[in-house]
């Protein structure tokens, strides 16, 4: 998952290595996975997910970070990606997909909309630590 830095960095570009690394070292034990699709050796789309489940919900797989390399954008990259998500999620017995969006994120709400997604509620935020935000 390291070596997918130079993706990452497309989304977050004031992430460190080190930085990513240690997310990682914490994220992976809690479930966490990516799916990544390769094109020639190059990492062209790349997202993680989770799986849990909440009282409200159930099952669920929840998409975090879901990336498209800007020269891969609009070829059915993120199609492949959703839709595989969306099959494990039926494989595994999950109600949902869930993922977050930022507000002002115009062509991703556009993305999910087509892809069968639509917002369910908000999710509020309060920050802490600005110093430790991507």
């Amino acid at each position: 998952m390291i070596e997918q830095l130079d993706i990452i960095q497309q989304l977050y570009p004031e992430i460190t290595s080190e930085k990513y690394h240690s997310y990682l070292l914490e994220m992976i034990p809690h479930n966490y996975k990516q799916l990544a699709i390769f094109e020639h050796g190059i990492c062209i789309g790349l997202t993680g997910f989770w799986s849990g489940i909440k009282l409200w919900s159930g099952k669920y797989i929840e998409i975090d970070n879901f990336i498209v390399h800007s020269d891969y954008r609009r070829k059915g990259i993120g199609k492949i990606m959703t839709d595989y998500i969306s099959d494990l999620a039926e494989q595994t017995d999950c109600n949902l997909v869930v993922l977050d969006a930022f507000t002002g994120n115009f062509k991703a709400h556009r993305f999910y909309y087509n892809q069968g997604y639509a917002p369910r509620g908000f999710h509020f935020v309060k920050t802490i630590n600005k110093e430790g935000l991507t």
